[in-house]
């Protein structure tokens, strides 16, 4: 039986590689996909899921637009990585498949109390506003999640949008102290995890060899979004960060981890958004999630092209 899935993101070059795979997997029940300003706007992100969804194939997964902004917080985004529309490097389209008028957060209770056998995980690949907002107004939802596996965070790594934080968890961190409190299981896929898994030239090339409008879609996006983590990091490539949360579920014996104590900082200026991150189990804190740290890259980007390559132009 395929496992049921809610994607919550904000598309995003690397969200829209992760949506991509997990419609490419037949292992996967998409129940629903909602989306969060982040990475751009809500009107942008709830607009490129929708883009991504018929690039596939696929107008028949809902999309439902969630929360405009942090809980706190004024929104932070990216567009200087992303560009101004969020899926810069193809030529984008206005989609013809409708967005859902239920609002996101609606959709995520009513699913939840809907199917109480905990079946459903929640993959989110952006910041956690939709999910905190959930829990705040349904908490007897968190005993029906399965389980959440996210991507965010860094500890060894350090933070890429302050030396402390990374982006999902500063845009708004007392969404994420909700969530880690929230006694759900979580899985994380931090930075020091994504970093490993980079788009060098012979990767986007494959996708560009495959002849498909996916294939080359995602080779384009891929293409402008490398240039900027390129340059900030000399690397080989951009790390290819919200992909490994649905690799996860496909492959989970690619990754390792360990479970530990994981705080979200939302006091300090100097810090905030930073995942405190037990990695050596010093303070005594029960641990509350699995902070994944290695991760087999090549297996990965095969999982990829695998996937991809069952998309063909109709």
């Amino acid at each position: 039986m395929a496992r049921k899935i809610i994607i919550d993101t904000d598309p995003g070059q690397d969200d829209a590689v992760a949506i991509l795979l997990a419609l490419a997997s037949p292992e996967l029940d998409i129940l629903g996909i909602t989306c969060v300003a982040g990475n751009v706007p809500l009107a942008l992100t709830q607009r490129n899921a929708r883009i991504i969804c018929e690039l596939a194939g696929r107008p028949d997964v809902p999309v439902f637009a969630g929360a405009s902004r942090p809980m706190v917080r004024s929104l932070v985004t990216a567009e200087h990585v992303h560009g101004k529309t969020g899926l810069n490097g193809p030529e984008l389209w206005e989609p013809g498949m409708p967005l859902r008028k239920e609002h996101a957060v609606d959709f995520i209770v009513k699913t939840l109390r809907t199917n109480r056998d905990g079946a459903v995980t929640l993959c989110v690949l952006g910041p956690l506003t939709n999910i905190a907002l959930a829990l705040i107004k349904a908490p007897d939802i968190a005993e029906h999640i399965h389980e959440i596996v996210l991507m965010g965070g860094g500890s060894f790594e350090g933070g890429n949008v302050t030396p402390a934080a990374e982006f999902n968890i500063y845009v708004d961190p007392h969404a994420a102290k909700v969530v880690f409190s929230a006694g759900i299981p979580l899985v994380v896929m931090p930075l020091d995890l994504t970093h490993q898994t980079l788009t060098t030239r012979d990767r986007v090339a494959r996708f560009a060899g495959m002849g498909s409008k996916v294939g080359s879609f995602t080779a384009e996006m891929l293409g402008f979004f490398e240039r900027f983590d390129m340059e900030k990091y000399g690397s080989a490539g951009a790390p290819l960060h919200d992909p490994n949360v649905i690799a996860y579920l496909l492959r989970p014996e690619i990754y390792g981890g360990r479970e530990v104590n994981i705080e979200i900082e939302t006091e300090s200026m100097l810090t905030l958004g930073m995942t405190v991150v037990d990695w050596w189990r010093v303070s005594g804190r029960g641990a509350n999630a699995t902070f994944m740290r290695e991760v087999d890259d090549h297996a990965f980007f095969n999982l990829l092209f695998e996937r991809f390559e069952s998309f063909v132009d109709s």
